[in-house]
């Protein structure tokens, strides 16, 4: 006689086996049928496997009236090649004036200021000198002496025409004359190089400016002492009138700047005004850092052009190129990134990203790529945008 246990491959004889023997077969066969069922629930609670959802496109937007905004068909417009750097506004060199005090001293009375505009003998400050006291002391003296010397002359003529004195002693009393106005002269010269008034002896020498212009750069202040030529200028007079633009050229871009052409400028503070200047040099010096070199620009000042403002200078070539053009306001500036959108059918517009160039004069903003001529685009994006977004 045979048992089987649940398991039809299992089959154990029941003779010679003991009561321990058996209870320890009963326990194997419970352990079988045990995890068969436990691997039944592990299958029934796993999860349901994984489905794909196609993700919605966010540059698509479906609008329920497009009528509303209208489209403008972007254009083709031949220009030259370009090259545009970017450079700073600087006083023109040669229109620049340094003021200086030739006397030494110190600094009693201030009357203008840096980016003050002046005009040709506008006092700008007063300075107390010593030197100024010498000078008129040695004219004084040099004035009493020559009054001496020429009675003396005087005197030797008539009594020369006397015979009361030799002709040596007259000689002598007129070199002595000729002598005295040089020490006039000399010290007359230097009241007036030092700036005095000789009608008006005074300690004081009063600093004009030496042409009309902005006064660029200041080096004094009011109690400073001033050193004469030897020290740094106390002021700096620029006429404006003309300015200085200095680009920073590429290593690789020098072969498209000539001199004697013409570049447009374009204030960062006024984007939609040109300026049209000349290339005066190009610095025959490159930077060994950022393999650059200077380029100078002379351009006349209407008066908004301030030293130290940020330019970008467009240079154009002879080689003919295509450009894509559209609206400036059909061009919408969002996370870095420059977008259009065109219409794509059924209700419904795709944002589409697009390289620009520079702003047009009428307008117009150029489309380097992303867009080609024919292609149709919101007119103003920005309304466009917040019409659409929630």
């Amino acid at each position: 006689m045979r048992f089987f246990s649940r398991r039809p491959s299992v089959a154990i004889p029941l003779s010679g086996i003991g009561i321990e023997s058996l209870l320890l077969l009963l326990a194997w066969c419970l352990c079988l049928a045990g995890c068969g069922d436990h691997n039944a629930d592990l299958r029934a609670e796993a999860p349901p496997p994984a489905s794909v959802e196609r993700e919605q496109d966010v540059n698509a937007v479906q609008v329920e009236h497009p009528e509303q905004f209208p489209l403008a068909t972007a254009a083709a417009r031949e220009t030259t090649s370009q090259l545009t750097v970017t450079g700073t506004v600087n006083p023109d060199v040669s229109r620049s004036v340094p003021v200086i005090s030739i006397a030494t001293g110190r600094v009693v009375e201030i009357h203008a200021r840096l980016g003050d505009t002046v005009k040709k003998g506008q006092l700008l400050l007063r300075v107390q000198s010593a030197d100024m006291s010498a000078a008129f002391s040695d004219y004084r003296k040099a004035v009493v002496d020559e009054q001496l010397a020429r009675t003396q002359l005087e005197r030797a003529k008539l009594l020369y025409d006397k015979g009361a004195i030799s002709l040596n002693d007259l000689q002598v009393a007129q070199d002595t004359e000729d002598k005295a106005k040089v020490d006039v002269e000399n010290t007359t010269e230097r009241l007036r190089v030092l700036g005095a008034n000789i009608d008006h002896p005074a300690a004081i020498v009063d600093v004009r400016a030496p042409v009309s212009g902005v006064i660029t750069d200041q080096q004094v202040t009011n109690a400073a002492g001033v050193a004469g030529l030897g020290s740094p200028n106390p002021f700096t007079i620029s006429d404006l009138s003309y300015v200085w633009i200095l680009c920073d050229v590429y290593e690789n871009d020098l072969a498209h700047v000539h001199l004697g052409e013409t570049a447009e400028i374009r204030l960062n503070a006024y984007p939609n005004q040109a300026f049209t200047g000349r290339i005066s040099n190009v610095l025959p010096i490159l930077d060994p850092t950022i393999r650059t070199a200077k380029m100078r620009i002379e351009v006349r000042n209407p008066g908004m052009m301030r030293v130290g403002m940020f330019v970008t200078a467009t240079f154009h070539g002879q080689k003919k190129e295509t450009h894509t053009v559209v609206p400036a306001a059909a061009v919408l500036h969002l996370h870095d990134r420059n977008w259009v959108y065109v219409p794509a059918g059924d209700k419904q517009f795709r944002r589409t990203e697009v390289a620009v160039g520079p702003t047009l004069i009428d307008d117009m903003q150029e489309i380097v790529s992303g867009l080609q001529p024919g292609q149709q685009v919101i007119r103003n994006a920005l309304v466009f945008q917040n019409t659409v977004e929630p």
